[in-house]
């Protein structure tokens, strides 16, 4: 059983010493929190609750503490991706929900699988999921300030169960102050992507990881053979072609754990139950 997380990345928010040890801390706690919990559940079940940990903690940009669009309003989006049944579910552009890859979880069992806008959160509230506001403080301060962000904020899980599945989620809050109906790539194949050989989540620029398609070619590479360096050292040397800003976590069916970001400083804890690693 293997676990890796991510927050984003460093410069999202306050880059002050306290602000570094609190995420090291949060990330410490998740991580191994969550793999404790995947000794009794699923990779599945295991990357929901890790994400669902991270988007309840408003130092990462994913549900509680979500960046502000351009028109006052918060939207998300999250997804999760089955590795062994390669079903993916996602939504897009969500307001008003705590727990936006819950949604992306009941969305696997039905036919239409993304879902986004008014059909998101309508089908939230059908579902039993209340009106939460997300909002924090800072958030709104920085919104009427308008001091904005570096928009590369996002969250992410990529476990290995004891049974050699593997599964991915992936949640944002977005980039802040971007044009209301913007799509990140949380919720597509560029930035959350898994089957039975491996399991990619990103971080970044959105519109970056999206014309890098970056998860879903490292997992093909991992798929035809490629060592899950060589796929990550691959995929992130085209990144360079257009100066390409993305965090990558996976593991491989092998156990391999691996990370790499091309800027600094991508924030991450992983656990392999034995050694646990975080950002510096």
């Amino acid at each position: 059983m293997k676990i890796i997380i991510h927050g984003g990345f460093f410069s999202e928010s306050s880059t002050n010493f306290e602000t570094k040890v609190a995420k090291q801390q949060a990330l410490l706690r998740i991580v191994l929190d969550s793999y404790t919990y995947l000794k009794s559940h699923t990779a599945l079940e295991t990357v929901v609750y890790a994400v669902s940990l991270l988007e309840d903690d408003e130092l990462f940009n994913a549900g509680v503490g979500s960046q502000i669009q351009s028109d006052g309003k918060i939207r998300m989006s999250a997804s999760l991706m089955d590795g062994s049944s390669m079903k993916m579910s996602g939504v897009i552009n969500i307001e008003e929900v705590k727990n936006p890859v819950q949604v992306a979880q009941v969305l696997l069992d039905y036919e239409d699988k993304v879902l986004g806008g008014s059909g998101a959160i309508n089908f939230a509230r059908k579902h039993g999921f209340e009106k939460f506001s997300t909002q924090t403080p800072q958030r709104r301060a920085e919104y009427e300030a308008k001091l904005k962000a570096t928009g590369i904020g996002t969250v992410g899980c990529v476990a290995l169960d004891d049974n050699g599945k593997i599964a991915v989620a992936t949640s944002t809050g977005g980039k802040g102050f971007e044009i209301p109906g913007r799509i990140s790539d949380s919720a597509t194949v560029a930035g959350n992507y898994a089957n039975e050989f491996c399991g990619v989540s990103l971080t970044g620029v959105g519109e970056d990881i999206v014309s890098g398609a970056v998860a879903a070619k490292i997992v093909t590479r991992v798929t035809d053979g490629f060592t899950i360096e060589k796929a990550f050292e691959k995929t992130f040397n085209e990144l360079k072609h257009f100066d390409g800003f993305a965090g990558a976590i996976a593991i491989d069916n092998k156990g391999n754990i691996y990370h790499q970001d091309s800027h600094p400083s991508m924030v991450f804890a992983s656990f392999d139950g034995h050694n646990s690693a975080v950002f510096n």
